[in-house]
């Protein structure tokens, strides 16, 4: 399934956001203006959403994403100079963890937005 469509909204919307705001304040308040910004354009948001993490049908740790949108598109935020490695990995886990297909890491950098896309090939049903 393509979710090309879905990701450049939420990229437009962190685009937005930085181009009202700039660089220096705190992840929370990002949060909170992508939040309202994706509504506007219509998405389903959820902020700060719980997610469960299983091993073989038991729960083995808890998580918070940053956002879900439209119940399919993880969305880490972060708000530091430079995006690193462990930034891009915490995303690859949390799609792990929620067999999510898509992901989205939006840094709101000290220049300019840096965008990260993961896609997990998800197993054929059937």
């Amino acid at each position: 399934m393509e979710y090309s469509h879905l990701t450049e909204k939420v990229i437009g919307a962190a685009f937005t956001v930085y181009n009202k705001l700039g660089f220096g304040f705190l992840e929370s308040v990002y949060e909170r203006s992508m939040g309202i910004e994706l509504k506007k354009h219509g998405l389903e948001v959820e902020v700060q959403c719980p997610i469960k993490v299983y091993y073989e049908d038991e729960v083995v740790g808890d998580f918070v994403a940053d956002m879900l949108v439209d119940g399919t598109l993880i969305v880490e935020l972060k708000a530091v100079r430079k995006l690193n490695a462990a930034h891009e990995t915490q995303l690859v886990n949390y799609l792990v963890a929620t067999n999510k297909p898509v992901g989205l890491l939006l840094n709101f950098g000290e220049e300019r937005v840096e965008v990260k896309r993961k896609v997990r090939i998800l197993p054929r049903s059937g």
